[in-house]
């Protein structure tokens, strides 16, 4: 069943799973029906037992099926995860699930790491192209000083090049490039030499073409497979994908792979908690074994690669911003490769896009950048 517009929401069951739905709602500011723009709009029946039985899980495939509707998800989801619906929204057997298989397998091993690639980045690039800004960056842009998402973008190229005090000359290494935003900007304004890697085909052949004449090389490979030495590393976005019980591997492959007196910059969405879990929506439909790190989880394994921490910054409030701008982008450009999609997928992307504004709006995740030497000597100033 898919929701019509036209039609208003269906009469409220009278029913124990509806009853402790609104129960678990009591206090949000987030109603059944309601005429806020936050406010749930019930178009099936079963949504109530739905959501009990599946959590979040439940809650997004309703939505990508038309079962509810809101004007404002990001709104709903801010209410909710300020209200402390965030964990107990998902339901025991899901949280243990998933504690069990990445306690007992490597959920982000190299055999599975390319699993992301196919579900996500490979989806298509016409997609990303018109939610993306034209520097083409997938993660948080930097808002001090920006007016629009274009703008945003290029402060956070500029801040990762400062930070690393880039010079003609230096060779670089960009850890999941994506599609070459930094390369391009560092080989471009800073006179360096770039090699990214990334696991997403589709990501590669777009790289190379937008860097093409710039002394850049894009690589189709694992981060666990590198070998050489760099004067700077920086990696955006991708820590994400690592999985815990590959952290320490991954600072000690930087390490290795950094020179005596060079830095690394990590970029990288963070969790308030350290706790090795996933939302199950997310896992299966966004990024599959995908989990958060905490601060105590970087720390620690960087401490482990003998790595120097020279600065931490949080502007995790700009995703908030970056998120909402994709939002309109994709709304407003939809109708242009609507052809190539479903009705299914773009409720996927207007839901994920949401909810993951308002949990940053609600201060449910982070946003850091993260600067290490191996110990080289002297005072290091983060440019802000």
């Amino acid at each position: 069943m898919t929701s019509d517009p036209r039609i208003g929401p269906l009469a409220l069951p009278d029913t124990r799973a509806r009853r402790v739905v609104e129960k678990l709602l009591d206090g949000s500011g987030v109603t059944l029906n309601g005429d806020a723009p936050h406010d749930l709009r019930i178009f099936h029946p079963d949504f109530f037992s739905r959501v009990l039985h599946q959590g979040t899980l439940g809650l997004g495939e309703a939505y990508m099926d038309g079962w509810w509707e809101c004007d404002r998800i990001d709104e709903m989801a801010c209410r909710l995860l300020r209200h402390g619906l965030g964990e107990r929204a998902r339901t025991p057997s899901e949280r243990l699930m998933y504690r069990l298989q990445s306690g007992f397998f490597n959920l982000q091993s190299k055999a599975r790491a390319y699993i992301v690639a196919e579900a996500h980045y490979d989806l298509g690039n016409d997609l990303f192209e018109r939610m993306l800004d034209p520097t083409m960056c997938y993660s948080c842009g930097y808002w001090k000083d920006a007016a629009t998402l274009h703008q945003a973008q290029l402060a956070k190229l500029e801040l990762a090049c400062r930070k690393l005090e880039l010079a003609p000359g230096l060779r670089v290494l960009d850890i999941g490039c994506g599609w070459g935003s930094f390369a391009e900007h560092a080989a471009r304004h800073h006179g360096v030499e770039v090699t990214g890697i990334t696991i997403s085909r589709e990501q590669a052949e777009l790289a190379r073409q937008r860097c093409a004449g710039l002394p850049v090389e894009i690589l189709l490979q694992d981060y666990r497979e590198l070998e050489g030495h760099y004067d700077r590393v920086v990696s955006i976005g991708m820590f994400e994908h690592v999985g815990h019980r590959n952290y320490e591997t991954y600072f000690q492959t930087v390490e290795r792979l950094l020179a005596e007196d060079g830095l690394f910059l990590l970029h990288t969405i963070g969790s308030n908690r350290s706790v090795v879990s996933a939302d199950p929506w997310f896992n299966r439909y966004i990024f599959p074994n995908g989990v958060l790190p905490s601060a105590m989880h970087i720390a620690k394994a960087s401490e482990s690669a003998h790595l120097m921490m020279e600065d931490w910054q949080n502007f995790g409030p700009d995703y908030d911003h970056t998120l909402m701008a994709w939002l309109a982008n994709f709304d407003t450009h939809w109708h242009e490769i609507a052809q190539h999609y479903n009705e299914r997928t773009r409720r996927m992307f207007r839901y994920y896009l949401s909810v993951c504004a308002g949990a940053f709006r609600a201060r449910h995740m982070q946003l850091w950048q993260v600067v290490y030497s191996r110990g080289r000597p002297g005072r290091y100033d983060a440019p802000r």
